[in-house]
């Protein structure tokens, strides 16, 4: 399999994932399938995995995470600064990987491929050849 056809799925599912996510937490996943299912649900999650933050910023951090994960996953989808965009969201998935570690234990960053999904980013992070993405256009200009 060719890098290039690796760093297009790796891009892809990133990007798939985040998007599922906040799709989820919208409400547009049908109930027998959703985690989170609605906005205070995922706030409520939101607040069980970061006990130490003060339950009156967990609107905040809901919402800056919801539109990091929006910004990140269409920046990966049209290949717009790609290694900076992927750094980032390997970050972001490590931070609530380790979020969930630490107040609910390892087994649901397991179960639910975080830190997989972490290494996808950085990985993708570190594949610098460009394939489909907008920044072959940008750099040519």
């Amino acid at each position: 399999m060719s890098r290039n056809i690796i760093k297009s799925f790796l891009r892809l599912a990133i990007s798939a994932g985040f998007l599922s996510a906040v799709a989820d937490r919208l409400g547009f996943w049908q109930q027998k399938v959703s985690v989170w299912g609605n906005w205070q649900s995922f706030l409520d999650y939101t607040q069980l995995i970061n006990p130490l933050i003060p339950k009156s910023l967990i609107p905040f951090l809901g919402l800056t995470a919801t539109i990091a994960e929006i910004v990140f996953a269409i920046c990966l989808l049209i290949g717009y600064k790609t290694e900076l965009f992927a750094k980032l969201s390997g970050f972001l998935l490590l931070i609530f990987a380790l979020a969930m570690c630490f107040s609910t234990g390892i087994k649901g960053a397991f179960d639910y491929s975080v830190l997989s999904a972490a290494a996808a980013a950085f990985a993708l992070a570190l594949m610098k050849e460009k394939h489909y993405e907008i920044d072959s256009i940008l750099k040519k200009k």
